[in-house]
């Protein structure tokens, strides 16, 4: 696995172009199937991959908090909302919340969320490759390839099996 993460970063690169190419084309005229294969394409390459031996997301990228997220952990972690938002996030340009830095400090040393029943809807949802209507975010599923294994492997396999 580490390998393939060293990889990563480059395969997705070579394969930029001509994965917003696809998305475009995708958002242009969307299968009418698109939401069926899509989760049948997530459940496929989760079947084969364990998040737990990559976690590459949570040690390169930091997910969106939302104020229902801050609320949910922070009680969670018996804080007030401030004291959380205070200790561990930061506003970034979007004037969003995000992780003050990464790898994330709720990532345990075997690759475990010390948080994961209260995770961020963020880290719940993603690679965000199960969700419906995909072709609304391409920018960000062809950013996630340059992260996550898994996303890379699903888009490879979507370009194979759409007829875009």
């Amino acid at each position: 696995m580490e390998k393939r993460l060293e990889q990563l970063p480059q395969l997705a690169k070579d394969k930029y172009n001509e994965n917003r190419k696809f998305f475009r084309r995708l958002k242009k005229k969307p299968p009418r199937q698109l939401d069926y294969i899509m989760q049948e394409l997530h459940e496929e390459e989760f079947s084969r991959t364990d998040c737990l031996d990559c976690a590459n997301c949570c040690k390169t990228t930091g997910p969106l908090f939302t104020d229902t997220d801050i609320v949910r952990i922070s009680k969670f972690l018996k804080m007030k909302p401030q004291q959380f938002t205070d200790t561990y996030l930061r506003i970034d340009e979007d004037n969003d919340y995000v992780l003050q830095q990464v790898p994330c400090e709720f990532l345990g040393a075997d690759n475990k969320c010390l948080i994961y029943e209260v995770r961020p809807k963020a880290c719940r949802e993603y690679p965000h490759t199960d969700r419906k209507k995909i072709y609304q975010i391409g920018n960000l599923t062809v950013k996630n390839t340059a992260i996550c294994p898994a996303a890379f492997n699903i888009v490879e396999e979507m370009k194979k099996r759409l007829p875009v």
